[in-house]
């Protein structure tokens, strides 16, 4: 194959790629109990402002939860140097939620942005301790690392379900456990640009963090500082993943999902695939919320829901596939 038919066939990728994503961006906002048609937003001025108060903050919203998720999970595959980890398997998300519910006994009134950072610095410690101990285990046994994923992050959910429960907080737990979209509204969603702002900081660093993915002598003998591009790659996943816990709660499986198969036909130059996992992911999680407002209508499905079965689905496809060509 010469490299004008693989140019072709990348721009082929990307038209098709980019027309997905605008088709569910569209579909998203006429998609709801409220009916709405295209030709009534000139004219009804009730159409209009439900599409700028509801409608857009929730399709940009998944939007920005999609594409930070993905790449949230894809640096912590380059951290953890494992394929199989993400934030919501490896007690990352788990952490952020106990963070909250810390944030919420010290100060009930903290607005949002206090409790994401309560939430960003119990992610940075239990994603830190998750590192620690994987980086322990035999290197030529990868599942252990998510099967103690599970474990840790398994621990640690009990953990704040049982001081929930202690406390009579479990509903109010159980909003950060499970994520949806249904409260977005605007001024409910901004803090998720700042997610999409560290999904640019990946991309400036995607160079660094492929350097990083071949371990600690490799990367200091190329010149990396090992340690500097290790704390800021904890800070991109904890902050990605506190974030997006306190504005739609927990949502799972699309850092896992969206880096594996983007890698199957991209490769693993972070500086290439950055782009496509994000997009992935954003595409993802649009298509669960839209099935989730679909499913039962007039009712909602919550979209931690749809991706705990979709996600789960097509991570087992991609594990059997890879252990077929194996």
């Amino acid at each position: 194959m010469t490299a004008g038919s693989l140019g072709i066939q990348g721009f082929a990728y990307q038209a098709i790629g980019a027309a997905t994503l605008l088709a569910l961006f569209v579909a998203s906002l006429f998609v709801g109990v409220g009916e709405l048609a295209i030709d009534s937003l000139a004219s009804d001025p009730e159409a209009l402002r439900l599409i700028m108060i509801s409608r857009l903050p929730r399709t940009l919203a998944a939007l920005l939860t999609g594409s930070a998720l993905a790449i949230a999970g894809l640096v912590m595959q380059t951290l953890a140097r494992n394929r199989f980890v993400e934030p919501s398997t490896a007690g990352t998300a788990q952490s952020a939620a106990l963070g909250i519910l810390v944030a919420t006994l010290v100060w009930p009134d903290a607005s949002l942005g206090w409790k994401a950072a309560g939430a960003a610095v119990t992610a940075l410690a239990g994603t830190s301790v998750f590192l620690m101990l994987a980086h322990r285990l035999p290197p030529a046994q990868p599942f252990l690392v998510p099967l103690f994923g599970l474990v840790y992050g398994g621990i640690i959910g009990a953990t704040a379900i049982f001081t929930a429960w202690h406390l009579d907080l479990l509903q109010f737990l159980e909003v950060w456990m499970t994520g949806e979209f249904s409260g977005i509204l605007r001024g409910r969603y901004e803090l998720l640009w700042v997610a999409g702002a560290l999904v640019v900081l990946a991309w400036w660093t995607a160079d660094r963090l492929t350097m990083l993915s071949l371990g600690r002598e490799v990367s200091i003998g190329l010149g990396l500082n090992y340690a500097g591009m290790l704390r800021l790659g904890l800070i991109i996943v904890s902050a990605i993943t506190a974030l997006t816990v306190v504005v739609v709660g927990t949502i799972p499986f699309v850092g896992l999902v969206a880096p594996n198969i983007v890698s199957r036909f991209a490769g693993e130059n972070l500086r290439h695939t950055l782009p496509w996992v994000a997009g992935s992911g954003a595409a993802l999680v649009l298509a669960c919320d839209i099935i989730g407002r679909l499913i039962r209508f007039p009712y909602e499905v919550p979209v931690g829901t749809i991706l705990g079965v979709v996600g789960a689905v097509l991570f087992l496809i991609l594990l059997l596939g890879r252990n077929s060509n194996d």
